[in-house]
């Protein structure tokens, strides 16, 4: 009879990183938003949205970041344009084997035909999504996820943060798109969050209504900015 040979009971793994993104955008808006609102809110419980063509939200207290939506690719988290968020793992055996996929076109697939382009099949683009939402099922869905999505998480980080003080809209449509701002906060109101909905069409920095108790704030990013800072302190300080 064979001698069977032992079976390892460990094997060594390659640790995992969860890395986040946008934190170039996120440290820039911090350093706006203490200059806008004072250090004291910018200190506190704050929620950040970047919002673009690739979306994370991230929790900040502190000034530290304490958690955000992306992880070890900037493929998870919320819905992107073409990127689809978070996914149970099982459904990529399913794609892969439905589709016959290898791994490099499962990897195309995931980054460039998803998110809102594959529940939309027709557009990536936000704005196109909006302009046919009202004759086009499909476009209103994929523009209803994403607005969910981001609202879900703003509920969750102030849970993490124990509170929110101030939630901030960044990023293409952060930045740019009222009516995105003004569905994701509706129904915030439990939290403090309320929009002064003429400042907020007019894309003001500052939006909230004069009784909310959160601030919210839509703050452009400029991400090239904090690249030629940094870049500046590793060369010459």
């Amino acid at each position: 009879m064979a001698k069977l040979l032992p079976i390892p009971r460990r094997y060594e793994r390659e640790g995992v990183r969860r890395y986040g993104f946008h934190g170039l955008s996120y440290a820039y808006i911090l350093e706006e938003l203490t200059r806008i609102a004072g250090p004291v809110v910018a200190g506190g419980a704050v929620v950040v949205a970047h919002l673009g063509n690739g979306a994370s939200l991230a929790a900040i207290k502190d000034g530290v970041s304490v958690d955000t939506t992306m992880g070890f690719t900037p493929a998870g988290g919320i819905v992107m344009g073409t990127r689809p968020g978070d996914l149970d793992p099982g459904v990529l055996w399913y794609i892969m084997n439905k589709e016959r996929f290898n791994p490099e076109q499962l990897d195309h697939f995931i980054n460039m035909d998803c998110g809102l382009l594959g529940v939309s099949e027709t557009s990536s683009d936000m704005q196109d999504l909006l302009a046919a939402e009202s004759s086009d099922p499909r476009a209103a869905e994929a523009v209803g996820l994403f607005c969910y999505q981001a609202k879900k998480t703003i509920g969750a980080f102030s849970a993490v943060l124990g509170g929110l003080d101030a939630l901030v809209f960044t990023g293409g449509i952060g930045e740019k798109s009222a009516v995105i701002r003004s569905r994701i906060c509706a129904g915030l109101g439990y939290l403090g969050v309320g929009l002064d909905q003429r400042a907020n069409a007019d894309n003001e920095l500052f939006i909230s209504a004069s009784d909310a108790r959160v601030g919210v704030y839509a703050i452009p990013t400029d991400e090239e900015w904090m690249i030629a800072k940094e870049t500046f302190k590793q060369l010459f300080l």
